[in-house]
């Protein structure tokens, strides 16, 4: 196939604004916004979202900007809409078992009602406990067993008294204690003086007396401490029987209150039975003390401490299931936390300190986590998975163990939260994953892949046109006219270099809307118009260009040697791109080949002072297989050449300059002259075949705007693989300059057209015998090689050999 030259048409894409079928963005408003070019990842999200079995979790993986994470999030709303809420959790006192606190899950909005009715019941019983005993029939009632207790005491303290009478002795009784006193016979008491002046015998007996005493006192204490205790029974018993009533009136309201069915309806029972019996076994502390009033109060407090309930999530409110995006996946936000305060060096806490994460805030719901935040800590990564196995979250605050002071630590009850993980990656995180973590990826069944790009068509522009009208409702911008949004549409194609596909990545394109509104209100437009669009587009490459422009510069002021008139043996301006990350240019690199009489073979020098990638290494390797096929019937080729990329100190990868140094080596072994003002991209293959590479666009516009610079005569362009048609997108002062036949875009299916273009001369094929025609480039090249061969007899070398590199030279 001849050589094509391409028409203005055949350079760019272009959408005609009144096929779009509005003037502008505003008639749209109506319209849902759909998920544009995502089909397969759309019909993926729905299947997972609406999966209500284990392990059917969803990973999204696609690029930063597709809209993985704003379009799961309205799927994920929509899909929780129609679910049911999900129940609330507590964490209540364990009577039991101090350190291991109760979960509760009740009816979503029932947990905020128990805690209020839990809470006016504290505040109810404070005041009304303290009045019913001081009640008459109390008082009357613990007035009788206070006196029955003291009639009987005593009657036990007089037979002590008569019992110490008879000995001599007098009592009397000091607060829990009783002193005797030795009484002379006129009934005055012994001085210790006296009583040592007493005769022995005498002294003896008393002694004797005194032990008597002493043996009686302690059958007294004996005897009445049961009295006591006895008391002390029926006093209490006599409290709890005109408490209970009112115990059971208030926990009766609460249960009549959580009218809903409970699932957990008997843990809820026993709890609150342990409530009572707790308000029971204290009620003397709700009754003001004459003495110790502090210490009364502060230990009613800590009592009515335990009947607080914690409600760690609270779904009142909540219209369907729970959507929870956790930006900041840490331990504690994850998974909850246990909060501590010092007291005397220790640190001290209590289930009211527990506190809920975005797991159990997402029971019933989704949670959308980004895999590369939890790779960022082992420990939230492994806890993550092991919650994955279980179904089962148990808090726990891992950092108390390395605490610099004592902690008294908690162990809530674990439960079982039923949470669908929506997982935002990167598709080399899923891959690795997959490898590295089979357990992990198995609960991940869901697979949702966003696409970097999509086929174009008229419904994909009208949803492009869509997604532009709720980003200018949504953002409080200024509508966009058709032709503006046209010109949106043709940099999504521009942006993948594809006139039949359309960019997915949908952040760029928000942020253009948003560069073009501002500049259109700058000159106060009512409408978003083409020419705001393109000036935004300028604007933001010229923030970009700084390197693009000054490797323009170099090679005007002489410092890049780079020829665009003229012919040249051995020489060629090859196209090459430079992609900084954010932001991608082309760049012409001459390239040179010689050629000599020898052994060595084909020489790739950048290869060999390690300049070269293995990309750009094996299209060298393929383009010196292709040459000695097309000179087999002349083996062994007796041939030293070496091919350069001048002036180029940072290195290179891809096989994109295959062709031009193809052409350079036919150049220099045929004599034939390359036209200068032609600059060649392309990858060649075993057959000769040019095949399609990458960075087109910006590979042709930056050596025209190094051809506009030096001016344009007409006879500069540049020779690109026919495969990449349909990958132009070309600025369209390329385009004028193309159909102004000053700039010219050619296109080869395989290498000789290429070679046919460059040298004017044919390329050859060659007869039967293996020889090329007389005045063709491979003829000229093959007489070259027979008179490198016979140059190479006559030194005695005709042998093929190895070079240091291993592989085997051609000759």
């Amino acid at each position: 196939m001849p050589i094509h030259n391409l028409t203005p048409a055949e350079l760019r894409f272009t959408i005609a604004p009144d096929t779009l079928g509005f003037a502008d963005t505003s008639e749209l408003l109506e319209y849902p916004l759909p998920w544009i070019g995502q089909e397969r990842a759309e019909m993926a999200a729905r299947f997972g979202l609406g999966m209500d079995q284990p392990d059917y979790n969803l990973f999204v993986l696609g690029e930063v900007g597709s809209g993985r994470s704003s379009l799961l999030k309205q799927a994920m709303q929509s899909t929780a809409a129609s679910k049911a809420v999900p129940p609330d959790l507590c964490y209540l006192h364990n009577f039991d078992a101090p350190e291991k606190p109760r979960a509760l899950r009740l009816p979503a909005g029932q947990g905020r009602l128990l805690r209020q009715l839990m809470a006016q019941m504290t505040k109810s019983l404070q005041t009304e406990i303290p009045q019913r005993l001081d009640g008459q029939d109390f008082k009357v009632e613990s007035a009788r067993i206070e006196k029955t207790h003291k009639a009987e005491e005593a009657k036990a303290f007089a037979e002590l008294e008569a019992f110490a009478e008879a000995r001599s002795f007098t009592m009397h009784r000091e607060t829990g204690h009783i002193l005797f006193t030795l009484l002379g016979k006129k009934g005055r008491a012994y001085t210790e003086d006296e009583v040592l002046a007493l005769p022995k015998e005498r002294r003896a007996e008393i002694g004797l007396a005194e032990q008597e005493l002493r043996t009686e006192i302690a059958r007294y204490f004996e005897k009445t401490r049961p009295m006591e205790r006895v008391m002390n029974e029926a006093l209490a018993a006599l409290r709890r029987q005109v408490v209970k009533p009112l115990l059971d009136h208030e926990l009766q309201e609460i249960r009549a209150g959580l009218k809903k069915q409970i699932k957990d309806s008997v843990k809820l029972g026993a709890y609150l039975d342990q409530v009572m019996h707790d308000v029971l076994e204290n009620l003397e502390l709700f009754k003001v003390s004459d003495t110790d009033e502090d210490i009364r109060r502060e230990a009613l407090s800590t009592v009515l401490s335990r009947y607080r309930v914690n409600l760690v999530v609270d779904n009142d409110g909540l219209h369907g299931a729970p959507v929870i995006i956790e930006d900041n996946p840490l331990f504690r936000s994850l998974f909850g936390s246990i909060e501590y305060q010092s007291e005397n060096d220790v640190l001290v806490t209590d289930f009211s300190r527990i506190r809920a994460g975005s797991l159990h805030r997402a029971h019933g719901g989704f949670l959308m986590l980004h895999l590369r935040d939890l790779l960022a800590d082992p420990l939230v990564w492994e806890m993550l998975r092991r919650f994955l196995r279980s179904g089962r979250l148990q808090i726990e605050e891992p950092g108390t163990a390395f605490a610099p002071i004592a902690a008294v630590s908690l162990e809530p009850e674990a439960v079982d939260v039923d949470a669908k993980i929506i997982m935002i990656g990167s598709r080399e995180q899923y891959y690795e994953l997959q490898e590295e973590d089979p357990e992990f990826a198995r609960r991940f069944r869901v697979k949702v892949d966003f696409a970097e790009s999509f086929s174009s068509s008229a419904e994909t522009r009208r949803a492009s046109a869509i997604f532009v009208a709720h980003t200018c409702r949504d953002l409080g911008l200024p509508h966009f006219s058709a032709a503006a949004v046209a010109r949106l549409l043709e940099d999504g194609h521009r942006e993948v270099d594809d006139q039949l596909r359309q960019s997915a990545i949908f952040a760029r394109a928000e942020a253009l809307v948003m560069e073009s509104a501002a500049l259109c209100s700058i000159h106060g437009g009512r409408l978003v118009e083409a020419a705001d669009v393109e000036a935004a587009i300028r604007a933001r490459t010229l923030r970009h260009d700084y390197p693009d422009q000054r490797l323009q510069e170099s090679i005007a002021e002489g410092d890049v040697l780079i020829t665009l008139h003229g012919e040249k043996t051995g020489q060629l301006n090859a196209l090459t791109q430079i992609d900084l990350g954010d932001y991608r240019f082309g760049f012409p690199v001459r390239v040179t080949a010689r050629t000599f009489a020898g052994e060595e073979g084909l020489l790739n020098i950048d290869r060999e002072v390690e300049l070269s990638g293995p990309i750009h290494d094996k299209g060298v390797l393929i383009l010196q297989n292709y040459l000695s096929a097309l000179f087999a019937h002349n083996a062994p080729l007796a041939l030293d050449a070496s091919i350069v990329f001048e002036q180029e100190y940072y290195g290179m990868e891809g096989d994109s300059a295959s062709c031009a140094e193809l052409f350079v080596l036919l150049s220099s072994l045929s004599g034939l002259p390359l036209k200068q003002g032609i600059a060649v991209t392309g990858a060649v293959n075993q057959h000769g075949e040019v095949l399609p590479v990458g960075g087109i666009n910006e590979k042709i516009e930056g050596y025209f705007h190094i051809c506009s610079t030096a001016g344009l005569d007409g006879s500069q362009g540049v020779l690109i693989p026919h495969r990449n048609r349909h990958h132009l997108m070309l600025d369209r002062k390329v385009v004028e300059a193309v159909a102004n036949g000053l700039f010219h875009i050619h296109t080869a299916e395989h290498a000789s057209e290429g070679m046919e273009l460059l040298s004017g001369c044919t390329f050859g094929v060659a007869d039967e015998a293996g020889d090329y025609p007389a005045g063709s480039v491979l003829g000229k090249a093959q007489t070259t090689l027979l008179a490198y061969r016979r140059a190479c007899q006559i030194s005695g070398h005709h042998e093929p050999e190895h070079s240091k590199s291993g592989h085997k030279r051609v000759r």
